[in-house]
């Protein structure tokens, strides 16, 4: 039987979502990127959920590809790279790939060894807290390999093109101090779990419509034609105007009280 990979606890809005191979540094099996893909999935369509924190249980968030599963398995590495349903993505790249995907903002709490593939799923969040001397590193280059877990649609939003060049065609690990200096990690923290959990809960207390509709904007506008991206803002503000969980965001910020939100179905 196969040991459970992920888990998904819910509280007061927030999802923990939590890699559970501790004593593998949580590295990247088949069954735990079906297992990463699959919580991404549930996260789109979670009732009541206003913000997400990935974390990794044990002492990495995660140190990359489990190479030994795959060569003594029944399965080779290929599998990942299959695409099914009409999909965009294969199952490299939507445990990425797909949390941009989830219509709430989705942060990482690294701590230990952020590698390769871990590194790739790191950087499909919307924001990333790292631990000082966690390291991180896009690492594919050591064994022959490109990075193709998403990183086309993550790291250009991140940094500039020499410093991403440098970082593949090396593979040297950064701390994560010297990653926030980049721009690849959002800000460093002692405890980063802490410090993303907290982040999320100040999130959670915002109205769910305006933080779903500003990640859609920032997400679809972020590199758009000027055209394109201020007919997005102007379509989000109209739809937002008037609703129930903008006149209690109103509400509240005049009467100093907390607001009671409406969440989307």
């Amino acid at each position: 039987m196969v040991e459970q990979r992920v888990s998904i606890e819910v509280s007061n809005h927030i999802a923990v979502v939590r890699l559970l191979r501790a004593d593998k540094h949580n590295a990247l099996d088949e069954a735990m990127f079906n297992a990463i893909a699959d919580s991404a999935a549930r996260m789109r369509n979670e009732s009541g959920v206003r913000a997400v924190v990935l974390c990794g249980d044990g002492p990495s968030f995660c140190s990359g590809l489990d190479i030994a599963s795959f060569m003594s398995g029944p399965t080779g590495p290929e599998v990942l790279l299959l695409r099914d349903g009409g999909s965009i993505a294969n199952l490299a790249q939507r445990v990425a790939y797909d949390w941009s995907l989830v219509p709430v903002p989705v942060i990482v709490a690294v701590h230990g060894a952020c590698f390769g593939g871990g590194m790739q799923i790191a950087l499909g969040a919307d924001i990333r807290i790292a631990a000082p001397d966690a390291r991180l590193a896009i690492m594919e280059v050591k064994l022959g390999l490109v990075p193709d877990m998403g990183i086309t649609q993550s790291l250009p939003r991140l940094i500039a093109s020499d410093v991403a060049k440098e970082l593949t065609f090396t593979g040297r690990i950064l701390s994560g101090s010297e990653a926030c200096d980049l721009g690849l990690v959002t800000r460093v923290a002692q405890d980063p779990f802490a410090a993303a959990h907290a982040l999320a809960s100040e999130i959670a207390g915002n109205s769910p419509d305006a933080i779903r509709a500003a990640k859609r904007l920032l997400n679809e506008a972020w590199n758009a034609p000027a055209q394109q991206a201020l007919l997005l803002e102007t379509e989000l503000q109209i739809s937002l105007l008037g609703t129930a969980n903008q006149i209690a965001a109103v509400t509240a910020a005049a009467t100093k009280e907390p607001a009671v939100f409406i969440d989307p179905d």
